[in-house]
């Protein structure tokens, strides 16, 4: 006796199927390997902490208006 088959669930596995296929495709060929990504996290980390270690130190840094040492009180 032949196996029952539900049809519905074949066609949704096949959809299933053709859709992981062409997402590796694209994934093959956009997208980058693991260790691409940790090169490009490095350098940008890299380039923070340079940056960051070129910045002018403020006493009034939190307020956003350089200090005036020199201003008359009121």
């Amino acid at each position: 006796m032949a196996e029952i088959v539900n049809l519905r669930a074949k066609r949704k596995a096949a959809e299933r199927d053709a859709h992981r296929r062409k997402g590796d495709e694209n994934a093959a060929k956009h997208g980058r390997t693991k260790a691409e990504r940790d090169l490009q996290r490095a350098r940008a980390e890299q380039d923070r902490d340079r940056l960051e270690a070129h910045r002018r130190e403020t006493s009034d840094s939190a307020a956003g208006t350089p200090s005036a040492p020199d201003a008359p009180e009121a």
